[in-house]
């Protein structure tokens, strides 16, 4: 499964030119006037990977926003130009995606090469999101206006996940977990056992057994 910062290698050949592009190692966009969108805090030596990561997706949002053309405001940002943001990480992407027409479609472990595109995981997809609607979130974006989590944007991620899932031969669906047995306390096996002294036994009476108990 790609990860974020493998999947933006390369894009530093893009930079300066008409055409969108990402840093490569994306620290420059960290170093550019973030007009839009600026992130508030500052990065600590005590931050987590995923804080880190976190800030480098949304400076290369922020990126790609300067780059369109016309120039698009985070404010008016929908879920329509994040799945545009989206297609346009394909051409880093890593994954590949067999067509239907591909003789190893469905095949897990292709036994030779094929043609087939090369695209960004599900699974980098879907974790991208989720850093990027967070830092919208942190960033003073409201969660009913997040672009990042809107209907369109889960409905594309999951038509991802199940082409992807049937073109590579391979399930996305997360194992159910087993539930433990629950174990009888002491108290539990004691009220078990008072229980079951109540119980008939053959040939007698439930008033002939009290009467035994309380002898």
């Amino acid at each position: 499964m790609d990860m974020i910062p493998q999947l933006m290698e390369g894009s530093s050949a893009y930079l300066g030119t008409k055409n969108l592009s990402i840093n490569a190692n994306l620290s420059s966009s960290s170093r550019a006037t973030a007009t839009q969108p600026p992130f508030s805090s500052s990065p600590s030596a005590n931050s987590s990977r995923y804080e880190n990561q976190k800030r480098r997706d949304w400076n290369t949002f922020g990126q790609y926003l300067r780059n369109h053309r016309p120039p698009l405001w985070l404010s008016r940002c929908s879920g329509a130009h994040v799945l545009e943001f989206l297609r346009y990480l394909d051409q880093f992407g890593k994954t590949k995606v067999h067509t239907t027409i591909c003789h190893f479609y469905g095949h897990p472990n292709p036994p030779a090469p094929c043609p087939c595109p090369l695209r960004q995981a599900w699974g980098s997809l879907d974790a991208l999101i989720g850093r990027l609607r967070a830092a919208f979130e942190e960033n003073g974006g409201k969660p009913e206006t997040n672009p990042f989590g809107a209907r369109a944007v889960r409905l594309y991620l999951r038509e991802v996940r199940d082409t992807q899932s049937k073109a590579r031969g391979v399930s996305y669906e997360k194992k159910k977990r087993k539930r433990p047995v629950p174990t009888l306390s002491a108290s539990s096996s004691s009220a078990v056992a008072s229980h079951q002294q109540f119980q008939m036994l053959p040939g007698t009476s439930s008033t002939t057994q009290i009467s035994k108990l309380e002898k």
